[in-house]
């Protein structure tokens, strides 16, 4: 099944890409794909999942954010490939969690990104991975996820 189809199944939809700075959503340098960071965007399009992890946002609510943010990349990649059915392999996630003081489970947290891309995707999904806690992040979104992708 495509990877369309597999988010089809899944009752997902790749949300609409949006900009906070002066950047691009997506680079390509040879096969590699270098997907900007991304935020776990509300599928009702009424804003974005914000807090501080471990004090207004649960492990399970910041796991659902994190899969948004890839959600979120996904759309970058596709409208910089044209086609997911080029991705070869998601090479790197890097995962920033706005982490409450003393809060240690990051990597619980970007678990639900690498959890989509691997049910995505299949061994082309598994990837090296970061999951780093930060002080604050942009707007006080609750996780950013950035990857490196190989296309085909």
């Amino acid at each position: 099944m495509s990877v369309a189809g597999r988010l089809r199944e899944m009752g997902l939809e790749l949300p609409p890409q949006r900009s906070a700075g002066e950047y691009v959503g997506a680079v390509t340098v040879g096969d590699l794909v270098f997907v900007s960071g991304a935020g776990p965007a509300k599928p009702d399009g009424s804003g974005f999942v914000q807090g501080k992890v471990g004090s207004d946002v649960s492990v399970e609510e910041a796991a659902e954010a994190a899969k948004l943010c890839a959600l979120g990349n996904l759309s970058a990649l596709q409208q910089e490939i044209g086609d997911l059915e080029r991705v070869a392999r998601i090479v790197k996630l890097l995962g920033f969690v706005n982490s409450a003081p003393g809060f240690g489970e990051q990597p619980k947290v970007i678990d639900g990104a690498s959890r989509l891309l691997i049910s995505l995707f299949g061994d082309r999904g598994r990837h090296a991975r970061s999951a780093v806690g930060v002080a604050e992040l942009p707007f006080n979104i609750a996780v950013e996820v950035e990857m490196v992708v190989q296309v085909a």
